[in-house]
């Protein structure tokens, strides 16, 4: 198995707020936003939580080119600070950087806050330095009480509503892992998707072994029909599971046997006067998008 490269070096630096020089420029919008205030107050109640990102010091001046975290940065400014915790890139950063960064999940932010708690702050505290309601906060503290690791596993990169869970809590693990596998897979990670799961699920798979109250509308024929529908789709889900890496590794080879294959002047030119369409059909396929790498991966 091939050693993947870190982005980032592991551990934060503690950085000299001078020494850290902005990619892009604020807007007086920007500094006058309610997110920009939240996070100043965040910062100022309980510190920063989340790292600059920077690229690695120039070797002559020795400044930093900031990559992600200008409203926290000028928060830190704001406040005084004279140092920033970041994490230091290791990668080439040709690109833009916001394209590839990925946005705190809903777990993460459980997490977060939930050693913010267990470090002595208060969930009132919280709530104030986040400017959101404390029910809020105290509903994010227990956002995986009930919930089976499989599923917490399932849905540690996404962002979801902390509702979301006030469904899957009534069912036993082996059908919220289930519910999370449709969800993830259709992309859809609705608190009223969620609620319709609960509904159509057996009386065997829930907690208490009673049934949800049925959605608004639905009758006992069409709740039957979504169950059948539901069972069905599971049984899909599964084989499509069982074969996609294979799948993709197949269509990966396909994809450059057919780029190679229209690299020949020979071969282009011939199906460019006697095949046509087919011509236009391989190039599509050459076209597409990289597919999925992880899956290929998982499959070798």
């Amino acid at each position: 198995m091939n050693t993947v490269a870190l982005g980032f070096i592991p551990e934060p630096l503690a950085v000299p707020i001078t020494n850290i020089l902005p990619s892009k420029r604020l807007s007086a919008g920007a500094l006058a936003s309610r997110k920009f205030r939240q996070i100043k107050s965040s910062i100022d109640e309980v510190g920063m939580i989340e790292p600059l990102s920077v690229t690695a010091a120039d070797p002559t001046s020795g400044h930093h080119v900031l990559l992600d975290g200008h409203l926290r940065l000028a928060a830190l400014q704001d406040l005084g600070f004279e140092t920033a915790s970041c994490l230091v890139a290791t990668d080439d950063e040709s690109y833009t950087f916001n394209n590839r960064v990925n946005r705190l999940s809903t777990i993460q932010e459980h997490h977060m806050i939930h050693r913010a708690v267990e470090r002595g702050v208060s969930p009132e505290r919280l709530a104030k330095a986040l400017a959101v309601d404390v029910s809020l906060i105290l509903k994010k503290i227990a956002l995986l009480d009930g919930i089976c690791a499989e599923a917490v596993e399932l849905l540690k990169d996404r962002q979801f509503s902390p509702e979301l869970v006030r469904a899957l809590r009534k069912m036993k693990p082996t059908r919220q892992v289930e519910c999370v596998e449709l969800m993830t897979a259709a992309n859809n990670l609705s608190v009223s998707y969620a609620e319709s799961l609960l509904v159509a699920t057996p009386t065997s798979l829930l907690v208490d072994g009673k049934k949800p109250r049925k959605l608004t509308g639905i009758g006992p024929e069409q709740m039957a029909k979504m169950e059948r529908e539901m069972s069905n789709l599971q049984g899909q889900y599964k084989l499509v599971e069982q074969t996609y890496g294979q799948d993709v590794l197949n269509l990966v080879l396909a994809k450059g046997y057919l780029a190679r294959l229209l690299e020949n002047a020979s071969v282009h030119q011939y199906l460019k006067i006697q095949q046509v369409d087919v011509l236009a059909e391989f190039q599509a396929i050459v076209d597409t998008i990289a597919l999925d790498q992880s899956a290929l991966e998982a499959s070798t």
